[in-house]
């Protein structure tokens, strides 16, 4: 029995590739294709996901607010605690909130108590603006310094309304009256889409609102924080945790309808689009097949010469075989380099974040494996099977 080195039976698997390098090329294209194909149709809804995560998450989809409920008599009080309460939640990153007290305010001390604006004066933390996704136009926010001075920061309708275009940091800043005292105005927000609200608000330090215009620290709204996949898990536990002895006259929003949707188009991505990349390695993998099936007929007078100098059935499978994976792996290889450039020219097309999934990558050159195994065994074992003198005395 003759026997051949492991080495050798490699060189043997590569040399239909080296000899029929045309048809080695256009066989490996096949595969490919497939690949490039997987790692397209992967990576460009990835970054595409990528994208729409960051739309969806302007849109609150990872936030909650808790208020009374309405229209009691009396009416409710959310506890002065409630706040530092809810912070205490495992999974909430931010709890912030609001209260509005009463006050009024006016662009000057002379105007007429009739003289209605419909503008809110609002006690606010510190951290508002992060938990409600929120920017300053011109000026500053509240910090723990100001907060406890008479300052205060106008949303972008009522600085309409107060008569307020911007700051001019070289002029003295501008002052409003609220229940006859001055505070001067040190910010201007941008329009907040989470919080039309906040838009038609003056705004003033938590501490401030005690200090000079009797605020008892009760917020009238509470702004929550949190992950998307644990967004249900606080909802639930929300009322509870701002008025454990009362928790029914809490009333907690629902997670937005964008969280729905972003899943939605999440499971809908993630099927469509595997379902393209097995139908596009499938058709890769027939490519493969038949080019070697193809070969084990030419090669047939070769073959039948390696069986009468005293090569065995195994190494000529072995020899058909490894050629087989290595024309997918080439491929599979010159795939993966192809996706991810098309992804990286579409993405910045799009203007989105170039991700191309690590699984995606792995799994092609895996998956180029596997077809290039199932693609060669048939050919492979057709080969072995052939008699030498069979196959020496074929045209």
């Amino acid at each position: 029995m003759s026997r051949i080195a492991p080495i050798d039976l490699v060189g043997l698997g590569l040399l239909g590739v080296r000899t029929r390098k045309a048809r080695a090329a256009l066989s490996a294209l096949g595969i490919a294709l497939g690949i490039a194909t997987l790692v397209v149709v992967t990576g460009i809804p990835a970054s595409g996901r990528q994208a729409l995560d960051r739309e969806l998450s302007a849109l609150g989809t990872n936030r909650l607010q808790a208020a009374p409920v309405p229209d009691r008599d009396p009416p409710v009080v959310l506890p002065a605690a409630s706040v530092d309460m809810v912070s205490r939640i495992g999974p909430v990153t931010i709890a912030s909130a609001v209260a509005d007290f009463g006050r009024t305010v006016a662009r000057s001390d002379r105007t007429g108590p009739g003289d209605f604006n419909a503008l809110a004066v609002l006690a606010a933390k510190t951290n508002l603006l992060r938990a409600v996704n929120g920017t300053v136009r011109t000026g500053r926010f509240l910090d723990d310094a100001m907060s406890r001075f008479p300052t205060v920061v106008l949303g972008s309708v009522a600085a309409v309304r107060l008569g307020f275009a911007g700051l001019d940091p070289g002029r003295p800043a501008p002052q409003v009256s609220i229940s006859g005292r001055w505070f001067t105005v040190i910010g201007i927000l941008d329009p907040v889409p989470l919080a039309p609200d906040i838009d038609r608000s003056v705004l003033i330090g938590w501490d401030a609102a005690g200090r000079w215009l009797r605020f008892d620290g009760h917020p009238t709204r509470i702004y929550v924080q949190t992950t998307d996949d644990q967004v249900e898990a606080v909802g639930a536990v929300l009322a509870a945790t701002v008025d454990p002895q009362h928790p029914g006259n809490v009333l907690v929003s629902r997670p937005s309808d964008a969280l729905t949707a972003k899943r939605a188009v999440q499971r809908t991505f993630g099927a469509l689009f595997l379902g393209l990349a097995g139908i596009a390695l499938l058709v890769g993998g027939i490519g493969v097949a038949n080019t070697m099936y193809i070969s084990v007929l030419e090669r047939r007078r070769e073959i039948g010469l390696r069986r009468a100098l005293g090569a065995n059935r195994g190494q000529v499978r072995i020899q058909f075989l490894t050629e087989s994976i290595v024309l997918s792996v080439l491929g599979g290889a010159a795939g993966i380099l192809g996706g991810v450039l098309a992804t990286a020219a579409y993405c910045a097309v799009q203007d989105w974040p170039m991700v191309v999934p690590a699984r995606s990558t792995a799994g092609g050159l895996a998956g180029a494996l596997v077809v290039g195994v199932l693609a060669g065994v048939y050919p492979a074992i057709r080969a072995a099977r052939l008699h030498p003198a069979e196959a020496l005395t074929s045209v």
